[in-house]
């Protein structure tokens, strides 16, 4: 259902203060919403500051949106527990796989535009792609795949690329391949991707769900398709009309106070993340060249929550417009069928997993929601029958145990009455 709302847009007492990072967590705007209880919203407020407290995580964000206005949008505990700085409510977030459906809504905005289809074979795109091999009977031997990877494929993670990881690990290694973060590369993602091609998948197109970098072959497809970098594409024809102001693949030095800390989570409690690699990475001081449509982007809450609003709009958000209806119902129907769950109560589409029946899906929810999560431990989804948009954001990997996220969700959809 396309809703013509006003889109997270709040009246000029509330903007301040959920722009301007505090010494302690203010309280959520005050919106006057029929649907959404603010007792009950205090449970969810209640159980966050907890998970703080009880040390399952240093410090998180929050926001709520429901009919397009915000209903809550709380920072807690530390962006900086070693040097005691408080989270804000404009906290940047490495977001990595969250970075996968903006990159899908790339693609399928080059696909209104009639520059691809998603049956186009990557090949047309990416000639290393002409004929790509998938690993036999053990990792050392190719068989050729049976059909050319499409567009559709790297959409939908049917591809059959995988991450590197199982049996293909050590080999994945050797070639400098392994893994999805890609920050500290020097060279540009179709460099990376042309190497990637030569290398034998995890399956053969179209037979399997494989998660992987079937994005950031999206990413290039993206640079090739429309004549731009993917960070200038991005910018240009996402960030900037959506009002994303502090969504970027590295961080411009003025901003780096705002950038939260990486924690891990074990045994013996929250440890700071090392400096290097997936720790707290190079988005500050790396190399700034590999633009990486699977998992590279930094956000905040606010932001990324504009860019779900402009989804559960219908494509369009404050007159900004960058997809048909049309378009983002086709991207958040499932294309997978039993690829992706056995069961039948989620499936997958463009970019996006999607509850195709509650009760098997498991958790609250409806049908029709699509969501997505990243490793750093951030998570959103839509719900276009209860018109909610719901972020949460923290920096924990990895992240054992921890089931605040699960406890995040159970309390959205207890505090929406209507």
């Amino acid at each position: 259902m396309r809703l013509r709302i006003r889109s997270l847009v709040l009246p000029a007492s509330l903007t301040l203060g959920l722009v301007t990072a505090t010494a302690c967590a203010p309280a959520s705007p005050t919106v006057n919403d029929e649907g959404v209880s603010s007792a009950r919203l205090q449970r969810l407020s209640s159980a966050m500051q907890r998970a703080v407290n009880d040390g399952e995580l240093a410090g998180l964000v929050t926001l709520v949106a429901h009919r397009g206005r915000i209903a809550h949008h709380e920072a807690f505990g530390h962006l900086d527990r070693e040097a005691g700085v408080a989270m804000g409510r404009d906290a940047i977030f490495r977001i990595a796989s969250m970075t996968k459906p903006v990159t899908s809504v790339a693609a399928m905005m080059l696909m209104e535009e009639g520059r691809l289809l998603l049956n186009d074979p990557v090949r047309k795109f990416l000639p290393a792609f002409e004929q790509t091999t998938v690993m036999g009977a053990t990792p050392g031997d190719r068989v050729a795949a049976r059909r050319p990877i499409t567009v559709r494929d790297l959409l939908t993670h049917t591809a059959g690329v995988s991450y590197g990881t199982g049996p293909l690990e050590a080999l994945y290694k050797q070639h400098d391949l392994y893994y999805w973060y890609f920050a500290h590369r020097a060279e540009p993602i179709g460099e990376t991707m042309t190497r990637l091609a030569a290398l034998p998948f995890a399956a053969q197109p179209g037979e399997r769900w494989v998660y992987g970098f079937g994005t950031d072959i999206l990413g290039a497809v993206v640079e090739q398709a429309s004549g731009q970098t993917l960070d200038a594409f991005f910018e240009e024809r996402i960030f900037a009309p959506l009002g994303m102001r502090d969504t970027s693949f590295y961080l411009p030095p003025e901003k780096r106070s705002r950038l939260a800390a990486v924690y891990s989570s074990d045994a013996d409690g929250l440890t700071r993340a090392p400096e290097a690699w997936i720790g707290q990475g190079d988005y500050v001081e790396g190399p700034r060249q590999s633009f990486s449509g699977g998992a590279g982007l930094l956000s905040t809450a606010g932001d990324y929550a504009r860019f779900l609003q402009m989804l559960l709009n219908g494509g369009e958000l404050e007159g900004a417009r960058l997809l048909s209806p049309t378009t983002v119902a086709l991207m958040t129907s499932d294309h997978v069928g039993t690829l992706y769950d056995t069961s039948g109560g989620l499936g997958f589409g463009l970019g996006f997993e999607t509850v195709e029946h509650v009760g098997r899906a498991g958790r609250p929810s409806s049908a029709g929601e699509y969501s997505w999560a990243g490793a750093y431990f951030t998570e959103f989804w839509v719900d276009p029958a209860h018109e909610v948009v719901a972020v949460f954001m923290a920096q924990l990997l990895p992240a054992r145990s921890v089931p605040v996220r699960d406890r995040f969700r159970a309390l959205v959809y207890q505090a929406i009455v209507e």
